[in-house]
């Protein structure tokens, strides 16, 4: 499997009043574990996107264990189980500073040729990359 940990701080903009992460921005969270996960692998989006791929999500899943509040320095692990064909699957954990899992995830994305504007195969350069590690 390979893997990231991310660490980002809840910011009062994404609490209510009681200092409870709003629902919606776990998403936002989870896209940066995976924007950091790519980065590991000497990858961005933007670096995909100039090389003429997209990756929409296609499907985002949240489970929901206990709440994040304002201020707590948050881990994002992320992580891939197999290696992508035309889609790539994330899974996520976001812990507390206690270490308590506060919610599970999953996104599917799919690769896109920008200029046919079709789902292609994972780019050579990625999949080589992700070889390169065991899984």
């Amino acid at each position: 499997m390979l893997k990231n940990e991310t660490k980002i701080r809840v910011r009062y903009g994404e609490t209510d009043q009681m200092g409870v992460v709003y629902h919606a921005n776990y998403a936002s969270y989870f896209e940066v574990g995976r924007t950091e996960w790519l980065r590991e692998y000497g990858l961005t989006y933007k670096s995909m996107e100039d090389n003429g791929i997209m990756l929409p999500v296609i499907s985002l899943e949240i489970k929901y264990k206990n709440s994040a509040v304002y201020d707590d320095e948050l881990t994002i692990i992320t992580s891939i189980k197999s290696l992508p064909k035309a889609r790539i699957e994330f899974d996520y954990e976001l812990l507390n500073p206690s270490g308590e899992l506060l919610a599970t995830g999953n996104t599917v994305l799919v690769f896109i040729d920008m200029k046919r504007n079709r789902p292609t195969r994972c780019p050579d350069y990625l999949m080589k990359r992700l070889t390169e590690k065991s899984l």
